[in-house]
């Protein structure tokens, strides 16, 4: 059963660029879906998305992150990325990078994080 739900966004006056996440729970796997710059301003949503589905679903085992919509990742979106899978270790959740566009893979290959990260393609 699919239960779409979407991060909240701070009030009104969001800058260009600025992160939506969307989530779409199906058994035990959750897809969140991010559009805009993987930055700083990622943390935030993704993470409480993150908790909530922990907290929530006890029988979680997969976080997909759909980044197929991301136009710019930089260090702190680096660790974003990084913290959640660190979130999800303790149960098992493996979080799992979902067609990562150049503007992703590039920067963490770069990094020596590219092999951290399982990858999928695109459904």
């Amino acid at each position: 059963m699919d239960e779409p739900t979407t991060a909240p966004t701070p009030d009104g006056d969001e800058p260009p660029g600025a992160p939506q996440v969307t989530s779409v729970l199906d058994g035990d796997v959750a897809t969140l879906t991010l559009t805009g710059e993987l930055t700083e301003d990622a943390r935030r949503p993704l993470v409480r998305t993150m908790t909530d589905l922990l907290l929530g679903r006890p029988s979680l085992q997969r976080v997909r992150l759909d980044l197929r919509g991301v136009t710019y990742l930089n260090s702190a979106g680096i660790a974003v990325l990084v913290q959640l899978q660190k979130l999800g270790q303790p149960r098992g959740v493996d979080v799992v990078l979902v067609a990562p566009p150049a503007t992703v893979a590039r920067p963490l290959q770069l990094s020596g994080l590219w092999l951290r990260f399982p990858v999928e393609e695109a459904d």
